[in-house]
């Protein structure tokens, strides 16, 4: 019996979009989902009973980061990330693969592993598939991720090719690692670039190693969106389906209805909290800038449209000062804001599924936020 399980509840019938549960030891998280990401065990200027007001029913944290600091010993002898960080629902980590290709220019891939530099100090560092096992083992969350290498986009399809067949060994080594089975789920990540042949054979490998668990990785990555949407429909039908399905790094508005219609359960993405930081705003109807010089004396709310206590208790005039002045309460309230209303979102795409609308709510939802414009700006 594996320690994170998949219940299926209902197909919309109007999309094919799955509604479920992801049953984890520390708790049942609904699906579709987004997963805020808390990199250094923090979801950055927010606290837990934020994330909790918010309803965000599990996190993703990095390994990478947290193996550099505070170091994954310290994060044990505390009894594990949910009691550093004082969060009792589920959590995810990456595997520390992606963070080795996008942080450090110094690096070289064999076999065994991949040789880089720590881009905090230079100092010279080896991650192999066990190194990550016992990283992930040691932070205790309830979803681990196979070690698997990320490559750039766009990539030969003869290099692609090597590389997938490395992240199957990989994945292979990642399991008789895994130290904690019995209360820890790992899932496999499914590479192989925009080529179908490759991603139904990077599939069937995975799938034959009987994980709990199976993303959907290397997307997000460049590419056109239509691109990612075509790789979901070829992908997808070679993922088992009484198992969780994760797109990893994908947290803008659209991708997240259109990964839900292809069959997508779980997604999770930086873009809410990082464009926050600058004043950038996701609301109903599209991007607004609140930085900007005409919302200095606009007294409405960021969205007339969201519930959220920014929305409720805060103008677009005072967060422009807030942000103009560089107060940290800036940043928190736009934070809070996008990361509320990617939540939202995901509600009212459960509850479109519920009702098998979801394709009319897409249509909508579209209209709304200006996709359908000419002049529209996505993030």
């Amino acid at each position: 019996m594996h320690a994170v399980t998949y219940e299926h509840i209902k197909t919309c019938r109007q999309s094919g979009a799955r509604l479920g549960h992801v049953h984890t030891p520390h708790g049942t998280f609904e699906t579709p989902m987004f997963m805020p990401v808390g990199t250094l065990a923090t979801v950055k200027t927010m606290s837990p009973d934020e994330l909790k007001e918010m309803n965000a029913q599990i996190i993703l944290s990095n390994t990478y980061h947290l193996w550099l600091r505070p170091g994954e010993d310290i994060i044990e002898e505390a009894g594990g990330l949910h009691k550093f960080m004082n969060w009792d629902r589920p959590i995810l980590t990456d595997s520390g693969g992606f963070q080795v290709f996008s942080l450090s220019d110094l690096r070289s891939i064999t076999e065994e592993g991949v040789h880089f530099r720590n881009h905090l100090s230079g100092e010279k560092l080896f991650l192999t598939p066990e190194k990550s096992m016992q990283i992930q083992n040691a932070l205790g969350p309830d979803i681990m991720m196979a070690f698997d290498e990320c490559p750039p986009y766009p990539a030969e399809h003869s290099y692609m090719k090597a590389s997938v067949e490395r992240t199957s060994r990989w994945a292979e080594r990642c399991l008789e690692a895994h130290s904690r089975k019995g209360d820890q789920g790992l899932f496999g990540i499914v590479q192989g670039g925009e080529h179908p042949d490759l991603r139904r054979q990077s599939a069937e490998d995975l799938v034959s190693l009987d994980f709990p668990g199976y993303a959907i990785g290397g997307l997000s990555v460049g590419e056109p969106k239509d691109v990612m949407n075509q790789v979901l429909e070829e992908t997808m039908p070679f993922i088992p389906e009484d198992k969780p399905r994760y797109l990893m790094g994908v947290g803008s508005a659209d991708s997240l209805i259109d990964g839900s219609i292809r069959g997508i359960d779980m997604f999770d993405c930086v873009l809410p909290t990082r464009i926050a930081r600058n004043g950038t705003l996701m609301t109903s109807t599209g991007r607004l800038v609140v930085r900007n010089a005409k919302f200095a004396r606009d007294f409405r709310p960021l969205d007339e449209n969201c519930s959220c206590s920014v929305c409720r208790n805060y103008s677009r005039a005072y967060i422009r000062h807030l942000i103009k002045s560089n107060e940290m309460l800036g940043l928190r309230l736009c934070s809070y804001h996008n990361l509320h209303f990617l939540l939202q979102l995901m509600e009212d795409v459960r509850q479109a599924i519920r009702e098998d609308r979801l394709l009319d709510f897409r249509e909508a939802f579209f209209e709304s936020y200006g996709f359908n414009r000419p002049d529209a700006k996505n993030f």
